[in-house]
């Protein structure tokens, strides 16, 4: 019963509330804002070498880098593959245009995030929660996005990405159904508890280090394949369009449809209007709000156009074709074995590895903000040693869980956020565009641009932009 109603709330979430917030919202910003992210992406490449403000404290390198860690994990390859065995070829275009629409929106809500953002202690603070309080005057709606950003990253990402992880293995001789999703679940939950609790800073080091490399191996790796049969690069193309725009593919029983699979499997993926990149973009010391909103643009296209696609093209370049029965890894698996023998199910799990255990480090790193805004102060040693045992209770759980009720309870707590973060952004939207004037105009003039809160005529009290 409760899979059941979990899987009636996503149908309803995905089948006409988020596609109207998402596609109209992302469309809305795109036109206000003159394109932009398109407009300044020689701007937003260049704003990658900028050094903090003063010298001190994180860039928007660094920032962009914590960003794309969350947002880079297993959901950039078991999510595509589902979404394209689910939802057909056609998905693959509308992740597309979810990343393409929706980085406007990503440029908008970090770019508030920066501007409401609070000096801590340790630096800054912002995000949703902080300019829900501040412009709205609505602690009670800052603390509900708060506790549907924890339930979304503690619970659903984490247990989704466990299960993720542990399905990689399923495909070899020493897999068993019944008890290797358990044992797998308890050396991650272990691993990452480890971490947590301080223990863990050599290997979160190491990690650290290795994902990106992991990330440029695994576009190389997609490449490749996709080189080895160029010759079926055409068709390929000829099937995603075909597909996307065939009716009965996109209205004839919605639930299923490729529009679906492919917003919910891109908005999973690059998390544009979500609410949690704003956490991070806000811990950034610029010199004005929209040097991070443009930097944050590019982290969508990093993790839809690029890693995304070389996943989708990956797996339809390879000759097998897409099946239910292999949704997820077996597809991603299935597809490297046919192009590169038995190297391809290795490569795809050592990737998985790294990929979903960093994802989960960052996805509470989001938790761990959140809990200190509801708190109001960072939590006490028995509250982070509480929240630490149940984080890592959460992904032992998720290993042996359903996958189909892990991906649907995802997707209803993010769509949750999503309803509360876009109509705050559309409602704030003319601070935005107020800011990106302000920008636009001091670089014409050649400055460096700065901000003051008087420059926009902010209505509502800040602290740091006076």
């Amino acid at each position: 019963m409760f899979a059941d109603l979990i899987s009636d709330v996503n149908n309803a979430l995905y089948g006409k509330i988020l596609i109207i917030l998402l596609i109209l919202g992302g469309l809305y910003f795109t036109l206000r804002t003159r394109f932009v992210q398109f407009r300044m992406l020689g701007e937003q490449f260049r704003l990658l070498r900028e050094k903090p403000e003063g010298g001190k404290g994180v860039s928007s390198f660094q920032a962009l880098m914590v960003s794309t860690a969350s947002r880079v994990g297993t959901g950039n390859i078991i999510g595509v593959s589902t979404a394209i065995c689910l939802g057909g070829f056609g998905s693959v275009f509308w992740m597309w245009v979810i990343a393409i629409i929706g980085s406007a929106s990503a440029f908008a809500e970090s770019t508030l995030a920066q501007i409401y953002k609070k000096r801590t202690p340790d630096g800054c603070s912002g995000g949703p929660a902080y300019y829900i309080e501040a412009a709205l005057g609505s602690k009670p709606l800052a603390v509900i996005f708060s506790v549907c950003l924890i339930l979304t990253y503690g619970f659903g990402f984490n247990m989704l990405a466990s299960f993720n992880l542990q399905s990689t293995f399923s495909g070899y001789g020493f897999y068993n159904a019944d008890s290797s999703p358990w044992v797998i679940g308890i050396i991650v939950a272990a691993l990452v508890g480890y971490c947590l609790f301080g223990g863990g800073k050599r290997i979160i080091s190491v990690t650290s280090l290795l994902v990106p490399v992991m990330g440029v191996i695994y576009v190389l790796v997609a490449v490749l394949v996709i080189v080895i049969n160029l010759g079926s690069l055409p068709a390929i193309f000829s099937r995603i369009f075909a597909d996307a725009f065939n009716g009965e593919a996109i209205f004839g029983g919605f639930s299923g449809s490729c529009v679906m699979y492919g917003i919910k499997r891109g908005l999973f993926s690059n998390e544009a209007g979500v609410g949690s990149a704003p956490n991070a973009s806000a811990s950034a010391e610029v010199s004005h709000p929209v040097k991070q909103g443009l930097v944050q643009v590019l982290s969508v296209f990093l993790d839809t156009i690029l890693v995304c696609s070389a996943t989708a093209f990956l797996c339809l370049c390879s000759g097998v074709e897409p099946t239910e029965a292999l949704s997820g890894a077996p597809y991603v698996q299935a597809s490297l074995q046919n192009v590169l023998g038995d190297f391809g199910p290795v490569f795809i799990t050592v990737s998985m590895i790294f990929f979903a255990f960093t994802t989960l480090l960052g996805n509470l790193f989001y938790v761990d903000k959140a809990l200190t805004y509801i708190l109001g102060k960072v939590p006490c040693k028995k509250i982070q040693t509480a929240s630490h045992i149940i984080a890592a209770l959460v992904i032992f759980a998720g290993a042996g869980l359903s996958a189909d009720l892990l991906w649907n309870i995802a997707d209803v707590t993010m769509g949750a956020m999503t309803i509360i973060n876009m109509p705050v952004i559309l409602v704030l939207g003319k601070y935005v565009l107020r800011a990106l004037k302000d920008y636009d105009s001091q670089r014409k003039a050649g400055k460096d641009p700065v901000f003051h809160a008087k420059d926009i005529d902010l209505p509502h009290k800040i602290d740091y932009w006076n």
